[in-house]
This record gives structure tokens, C-alpha cells and sequence, in this order.
């Protein structure tokens, strides 16, 4: 039986002679091939016969066993509509709009989560199951962000937040906290509260996102230029005295060198 380090992939020869990649990325496995590409489940809970030859039969089944078993609503499982949450989405900036004297942040590639003052919700309304010592220190009113594990390990990210087991990989993540949706104040003074807030409390796992006030053009093209030569994904403007609004809004605008979507694949040949 052979098994793959956090983060290593190797390749395996199927039936057919065709070559397939098993991946191992943030405790969850992946093998390259149809089969486990087209799976109607959540990546964790996936599995195909390259990934058991390799692993072993009864190794792969109590993985998914004792996955299922754990089962509890995730990122990757929709729950009820009306418990998705109302989050300030953003527009794409014009690439020539002023920016001056809007806020200016980089823009984190890492898992969008509201805290509701108890847990983190998804996107699509589902709990992801963080462990108590990562949610330590936080209040019990909403608040926005991201979950991150730093730039260039978007894959790592999710490969964690999707986990069952609430384990220690998530001592690699912090929470990065870049609004307050029910401070009914403008922007400004929410971030000035969020400041406040973590350095009144011991947060081990949180911080307050840094924004500063764009000064021009010539600034944001700057900054864009640094945070992706860094490795980062983008940049984000808000506006100045802007409230918090649920839905896509003209206030935030996100800014990077290339632009990707999500779409739904309905077939292939």
C-alpha cells in the first residue's frame, strides 16, 4: 500500500496505459482521470479505482467511510436558501475610473466566509467546520472575510475549509476580516471598529485587512503591479463613506491584470 504526502502528486499508469495524476492537496485526494473529475459529490468525498489501487481498497473505504459518517452541511453541500448569507459582492473596476480617494486593499485569494457571531458561513449558506481554537476571540456580531492561507495557495485553502475533522491544517489559515455588515456606519468607521476591535482582544487566528486611501491612477497601477509580482491576485477599491449593501455593488470593484468566471459544464465529447 502506498499513500501520498500533504501536497505531492505522482503519476499512475491506469488499465488502458493511460497515465492519470494522483494529487494530494490539504488532506483531500484527486486523481486527473473522467471518473473522478465528473463526480456529482465534493472533492473531499470523491474516489475512483486509480486512487484505490494506490491506496488500497480498504484504506480508501474507510476514508470515505468515516467522511461520511461525519457528514454535517459544508461549503461544498447547499442547505436552505434562506440561510444564505446577504454579502457585499463587487463589480469589475473600467480599468479607467477614477480611483482617488477610495480605499484601496489587496485582494485575497482565499475561501469568503461570514462569521455570524457563532460560526462561518459560505457563500452558498453552508457551516465549514472550523476547530474552536481557530475561532477563538471572535465576537458574536457578523462580520466578513476571507479565510487565507497566503498567496498562491488558493487550492491548499479549500483543500482545508473542506475538511471534516476540524484538524491542525488549519493552524496554517487565518481569518482576514475586511468588513462589519451589521455596523449600519460608513466604511470608514466600521474598519476604524474592526481595528479596534482586534487590538482589545487576544484573536490568535483573525486580523483586520489593511486599507489605505488611493491616492491616484498612477497609485493603484502601482500597487497592483507589486501585489501580484508578489504573488498576490489583485487589488480592491471601496468608496469612500459607502454603507454596507447585500448584492453586487457599485462601492467595491475588484482590480487585477486578468479577469476569470464560473461556469457550469453541461457536457463534453
Amino acid at each position: 500500500m502506498s499513500d501520498l504526502a500533504d501536497g505531492e502528486t505522482v503519476e499512475f499508469q491506469g488499465s488502458s496505459g493511460t497515465t492519470y495524476l494522483l494529487n494530494r492537496t490539504g488532506g483531500v485526494y484527486s486523481c486527473s482521470c473522467p471518473a473522478w473529475l465528473h463526480q456529482a459529490l465534493p472533492i473531499h468525498l470523491r474516489t475512483c479505482k486509480h486512487l484505490k489501487q494506490f491506496r488500497g481498497e480498504d484504506v480508501e473505504a474507510a476514508r470515505l467511510g468515516t467522511a461520511t459518517a461525519a457528514r454535517t452541511p459544508l461549503a461544498s453541500e447547499p442547505t436552505d436558501s434562506k440561510s444564505v448569507p446577504a454579502l457585499l459582492l463587487a463589480h469589475v473596476w473600467d480599468n479607467a475610473s477614477d480611483p482617488s480617494g477610495w480605499w484601496l486593499s489587496e485582494k485575497l485569494d482565499g475561501v469568503r466566509a461570514l462569521w455570524d457571531g457563532k460560526q462561518f458561513i459560505s457563500r452558498q449558506g453552508n457551516r465549514f467546520l472550523a476547530p474552536d481554537w481557530f475561532m477563538e476571540g471572535l465576537p458574536d456580531f457578523p462580520l466578513d472575510g476571507e479565510i487565507w492561507g497566503g498567496r498562491q495557495r488558493f487550492q491548499q485553502t479549500v483543500g482545508v475549509v473542506r475538511r471534516l475533522d476540524g484538524g491542525e491544517a488549519w493552524r496554517d489559515l487565518r481569518y482576514v476580516v475586511f468588513d462589519a455588515p451589521k455596523l449600519d456606519l460608513p466604511f470608514e468607521a466600521r474598519i476604524a471598529r474592526l481595528h479596534q476591535l482586534f487590538q482589545e482582544r487576544f484573536i490568535p487566528y483573525g486580523l483586520a485587512h489593511t486599507h489605505e486611501v488611493c491616492r491616484n491612477l498612477e497609485h493603484l497601477r502601482q500597487e497592483l503591479e507589486r501585489v501580484t509580482a508578489a504573488g498576490g491576485e489583485g487589488m480592491m477599491l471601496r468608496q469612500a463613506q459607502s454603507r454596507y449593501e447585500a448584492g453586487r455593488s457599485w462601492t467595491l470593484l475588484k482590480v487585477k491584470k486578468f479577469y476569470d468566471a464560473e461556469a457550469r459544464v453541461t457536457g463534453h465529447q
